[in-house]
């Protein structure tokens, strides 16, 4: 039974971030189960997508101009999903922003009695995994302290315990999904994590002569529409706590050499790490290298109790998922919405010995 009407319809859920990767495909989700029956997205720019049954309200989660509890007013649930992954030069930025935008989301779930409350975790909330098996939701959320994106997810685990304790009558569950991907986040992932400038003809088979094989290079990837049910689901069901969310296969060196048609190439971690440091110092690349090293020490996910409690499975593979991502990728794909606007990128070709720019526009 889910939150809402005595017969299981569920009235009002509020979604957070709901523009972006995550948000869209949540937003879509709910809109098309029948047993909701009104969507309001939170954003700080209202798009052009509407899914009916959905309505938008302009908030900026940092701002305390927005009363939150006002708009949770009503409201069976609340999915959090609001996240900012820059900018990786100003952490105190992406603290306010993440973290104390999440508080007040908290608070405004309290203040406004909203019985459920939902919350997007992260593989990144977990310390560093041990080797050659999966972890369950009772791994330690420590995080890797140095990377920005880790310690904000991690301190959001430890308010929550908190949360939990002073509100039991508030039902709340997180979700800890792998990296998440769809063809129509593309671009958007392309500009937080790679910068403008990374050609799209760069995901291109065959182009790459070989891939980096480092040692913790290992990861699962989860398509957002899969992510998106897991969501609905905790939405529509009186479930509590953490659930992990992945796709099989784990992502490696051979898996991508395959991929690319490229050859695994062992090399030292300290010089790709070197290589990013530099980069990201210069500006030439969003992602840091705390975050570099966050990813090498991720654990590997063990999805079993969403599968039983949730009745949850991934309909697409992680190889599926990376392989839309990545055509996505080289069309630049977007979405409706501001944070997800597709671009095209540019790449480039060779004329007379010479590497010259291909000229590409905005795709709408």
């Amino acid at each position: 039974m889910s939150s809402g009407t005595g017969d299981g319809t569920v009235r009002k859920v509020v979604v957070t971030g709901a523009t972006g990767n995550a948000g869209t495909s949540v937003v879509r989700a709910l809109a098309g189960d029948p047993g909701v029956e009104r969507v309001v997205g939170l954003a700080r720019r209202v798009p052009d997508l509407a899914p009916e049954g959905t309505t938008w309200v302009a908030a900026d989660l940092a701002s305390e101009t927005t009363d939150l509890a006002a708009v949770f007013d009503g409201a069976d649930a609340v999915v959090h999903l609001a996240w900012a992954f820059q900018p990786t030069h100003d952490p105190v930025v992406t603290w306010r922003t993440n973290v104390l935008g999440s508080l007040r989301v908290f608070e405004a779930v309290a203040a406004a009695g909203v019985p459920a409350l939902v919350h997007a975790s992260s593989v990144g909330a977990y310390a560093p995994g041990p080797a050659g098996r999966a972890v369950d939701e009772s791994w330690p959320t420590h995080g890797w302290p140095d990377a920005a994106y880790c310690r904000e997810k991690s301190y959001l685990e430890r308010v929550l315990d908190t949360f939990e304790r002073d509100h039991p009558e508030i039902r709340v569950v997180r979700m800890r999904p792998a990296f998440l991907f769809k063809r129509g986040s593309a671009s958007e992932q392309r500009r937080i994590f790679g910068g403008r400038l990374l050609p799209g003809q760069v995901a291109r088979p065959g182009l790459l002569p070989f891939v980096p094989d480092m040692p913790g290079l290992r990861a699962q990837a989860l398509h957002t529409d899969d992510a998106a049910e897991a969501y609905r689901l905790a939405v529509r069901t009186e479930v509590r706590g953490a659930f992990n969310l992945a796709a099989d296969p784990p992502l490696d060196a051979a898996l991508l050499g395959e991929m690319f048609g490229a050859r695994p190439l062992r090399v030292p971690r300290p010089l790709v790490r070197s290589a990013v440091a530099a980069a990201w110092r210069l500006r030439l690349l969003p992602a840091s290298p705390h975050l570099f090293d966050a990813v090498l020490r991720l654990p590997l996910l063990d999805c079993t109790r969403a599968r039983v409690e949730l009745g949850w499975r991934p309909q697409r593979t992680a190889t599926e998922v990376l392989r839309e991502f990545l055509e996505g990728f080289r069309a630049g794909a977007g979405e409706a919405t501001p944070p997800l606007r597709g671009h095209k990128v540019r790449g480039f070709r060779v004329r007379r010995g010479r590497v010259r720019p291909r000229r590409t526009g905005r795709v709408r």
